[in-house]
């Protein structure tokens, strides 16, 4: 069984027992969370897609960690003006197992 839920304005297609990187969730290492806001659920060829989303359906997730990305780095130059600025970004994220798909 799959599930296609949204956290962090990104969407992701997650399945039981799978881990997953998503932006940065507010809550302790080790603690269970209910993510409520599921696109669709499907099992094989039968899928519910949501309007926009399926109502009764969670997803119990148990967050693992919480991290950063690599360093993506950022150059911008100007030719002839002598002007060049680096700048770097790392963003945080929080690693979650997914449990229970209800739906």
């Amino acid at each position: 069984m799959y599930a296609v839920i949204k956290t962090g304005g990104k969407q992701y297609k997650v399945a039981a027992g799978e881990k997953i990187k998503v932006e940065q969730i507010a809550a302790d290492v080790g603690q269970e969370i209910v993510i409520d806001q599921v696109l669709a659920v499907g099992e094989g060829s039968s899928i519910k897609v949501g309007t926009p989303l399926v109502s009764g359906a969670t997803v119990t997730v148990t967050v693992l960690s919480h991290g950063r990305h690599d360093k993506v780095r950022i150059f911008k130059m100007r030719r002839r003006k002598h002007y060049q600025k680096r700048q770097g970004h790392r963003q945080n994220f929080t690693e979650l197992q997914i449990g229970a798909i209800v739906g």
